[in-house]
């Protein structure tokens, strides 16, 4: 008596054989067939009864959150995409689906996408989803959440794919009401803002998460001027309760990935780690698996306390051969100081501004030197942008050649305060940008060849799969080759190469 669905698009239902930043092919454009995208990069993960083993963290929280306010384990179920049309029946009410990029509109994939010229995949499963047959003949109401769900408040979107209604934000309360709402067949908001949940009303996840994601703080509070409102609100939760759920997920045979947006921050007061509130808490989490990765953290929360990331490079044995280095996305954005300072000075605390090129490069001396391999963003595009600012990112981006890392260029996405503000595109760019881009993608193509080998050892990762991501990269790599020639010159190589 299945009456409330959760699911999402497919790219946020695999594990990505067991390496979260693989997540980003699926931002990728749609060069390779879907079925040999899956193979390579985003095989399916377990099911039992048609319910997801292991699904995506906010799906967790939210079915933890229904559970609590009252609905049976047989009124709701966390289902997969593919076993979608199979698992709606006559019963159904609700079908809520958590998004990360609905419509390809997210800073990796516009960027991808414009670069490559075709659609993502993250759009093209999201397109599948809504159009799965039984949410409309069954005349089931459609509830999208989850950090893309901005891209779909337009009402003409919502009526062309269907959606009834958005809840923007945490999903906890404001979630669980709108889905109430829904079942009891009441009229539904067409776009709600989730009011920010207090720790004691989130409660405990009911079953494991995709690569055992147990989220250790909620919110940020830098303050950069492109991130979300939610963000604002920076919280942790307590050791006992992350601890709770690291258990839940090795019970269930997985390792364990701490996430917040800075997780060298968590307990900190203010903008300082809190060194002995982090290593205990990872000291903790090695005790129940030998498997313990971070998801976020923050350059300035790297200099700012050294001896934290060397105590927990010593806790997690970084360097054996089942964990050759640990990776984290942490944020690189710009080179300038005076963005910095315009756009994001909370980015760089407790250091000032100035200071900026300074505290990147000296952590990544103390990442080299601790075997940490960071997975970095940067933005081309930011508002107030000038040649100036792009060529000190590029002069950032160079003097990085020699640490082991990953730079992830992606143009800028009005978010946040800066929402009125027009999307940064191709037909923005200029010959110092063409210079960026093509900088990053030398940088990339430089140490993914051994990133990789080292990752996929590790792993022990099936032969044939393990050659065939190997060749994907050496096909990118030959490829990429005419169009870095170009960029390095300034050139747009997307116009040139097709026109000559």
């Amino acid at each position: 008596m299945v009456k409330v669905i959760l699911t999402t698009d497919k790219t946020l239902t695999s594990e990505y054989n067991r390496h979260i930043f693989l997540g980003f092919a699926a931002c990728a454009p749609s060069f390779i067939p879907i079925w040999l995208y899956e193979w390579i990069f985003c095989p399916p993960t377990e099911t039992e009864g048609g319910r997801l083993r292991f699904a995506h963290c906010g799906q967790r929280k939210l079915e933890a959150a229904l559970l609590a306010d009252g609905f049976s384990e047989d009124e709701v179920a966390v289902v997969p995409p593919e076993l979608l049309n199979q698992m709606i029946t006559k019963e159904t009410k609700v079908v809520g689906i958590t998004t990360h990029d609905p419509l390809g509109l997210g800073p990796a994939s516009t960027t991808f996408s414009q670069l490559g010229g075709r659609e993502t995949y993250t759009s093209i499963y999201f397109r599948n989803l809504v159009s799965t047959p039984k949410i409309r003949n069954y005349g089931v109401k459609v509830i999208v959440g989850g950090a893309g769900a901005w891209q779909v408040t337009d009402e003409r979107i919502m009526a062309k794919l269907g959606i009834d209604s958005v809840v923007i934000g945490e999903g906890e309360i404001t979630g669980v009401e709108v889905i109430r709402k829904a079942v009891a067949g009441e009229k539904l908001p067409l776009v709600t803002e989730g009011v920010v949940v207090p720790m004691d009303k989130i409660p405990l996840i009911r079953r494991p998460t995709l690569n055992g994601l147990v989220e250790i703080a909620r919110g940020c509070g830098r303050g950069c001027r492109f991130c979300t409102p939610t963000m604002r609100h920076y919280r942790c939760f307590p050791l006992d309760y992350i601890l709770q759920e690291t258990r839940l997920n090795v019970d269930a045979g997985v390792g364990v990935i701490f996430h917040a947006e800075d997780v060298l921050r968590y307990k900190a007061k203010g903008f300082m780690p809190n060194e002995e509130a982090v290593t205990t808490l990872f000291a903790e989490g090695r005790k129940m698996t030998s498997t313990l990765g971070i998801s976020h953290f923050a350059h300035a929360s790297v200099v700012a306390c050294p001896s934290l990331v060397q105590r927990l490079s010593e806790i997690m044995e970084v360097g054996s051969r089942s964990c050759p280095f640990i990776s984290g996305q942490v944020g690189l954005e710009t080179g300038s100081p005076r963005i910095i300072a315009s756009q994001m000075k909370g980015k760089v605390k407790p250091f000032m501004p100035e200071a900026w090129p300074d505290v990147v490069m000296e952590s990544h001396q103390i990442m080299a030197d601790n075997k940490w391999v960071p997975a970095e963003t940067l933005i081309i595009g930011l508002p107030g942008e000038t040649a100036e600012d792009v060529e000190q990112t590029l002069s950032m981006v160079q003097d990085l050649g020699k640490f082991k890392s990953l730079i992830v260029p992606l143009f800028f996405v009005p978010l946040g305060s800066l929402k009125g503000q027009g999307f940064f595109t191709l037909k923005d760019a200029t010959p110092p940008h063409w210079n960026l881009l093509g900088a990053c993608i030398e940088h990339d193509l430089r140490w993914v060849q051994s990133i990789a080998d080292e990752n996929l050892r590790a792993m022990d990762m099936n032969p044939v799969k393990s050659w065939a991501i190997k060749r994907v990269i050496h096909y990118i790599d030959r490829r990429l080759d005419p169009y870095l020639k170009l960029m390095a010159e300034g050139i747009n190589p997307l116009t040139t190469l097709v026109t000559t």
